[in-house]
């Protein structure tokens, strides 16, 4: 089955009644859970943005205290999915101070662990893109966000 382009879906919606798209909603919801996640963002937290970034640092830390110190190999499996764990809760968000913060706190608390980044050229590289992609967001926001936010990024060291 192929899917239709989003303008078809749209139009085709707007014919619908309200107890159908809710009903097209719950059932969405039901059979994902980045569906279900989304769908927990836009109805309660997208008004209360700080409490949002405050509950996505909670759960980024549950995953930092479980990160294999002692062997690299691991250490670095467990990095990338707390990127990609922060990066879905990014992509709820169409706020680019909450992606600033999120991908900053990340990368703080990556120092935290001390890993020895320098032995492995993977986590280096992984670090290191994280500043990039740090670097580049910084452009699109207000100038004093921007001085803001790039002086918490100067304090952490390059890998």
């Amino acid at each position: 089955m192929k899917a239709a382009p989003v303008k078809d879906l749209k139009s085709a919606l707007e014919t619908r009644s309200p107890d159908e798209l809710l009903q097209l909603c719950l059932r969405m919801i039901k059979y994902k859970k980045e569906n279900k996640e989304l769908a927990t963002y836009y109805i309660f937290e997208k008004d209360n943005e700080a409490g949002y970034i405050i509950a996505v640092k909670d759960n980024l830390d549950l995953l930092f205290a479980d990160v294999n110190k002692t062997q690299l190999y691991y250490a670095r499996k467990n990095l990338r999915k707390i990127l990609r764990t922060a990066g879905r809760f990014i992509k709820y968000s169409e706020e680019d101070t909450t992606e600033v913060e999120i991908w900053l706190y990340v990368a703080e608390a990556i120092h935290d662990l001390n890993l020895p980044l320098k032995k492995s050229v993977a986590l280096q590289s992984l670090y290191n893109n994280l500043l990039k992609k740090i670097d580049k967001k910084l452009g699109s926001l207000h100038e004093d966000l921007q001085y803001d936010y790039r002086r918490q990024l100067e304090k952490l060291p390059l890998a």
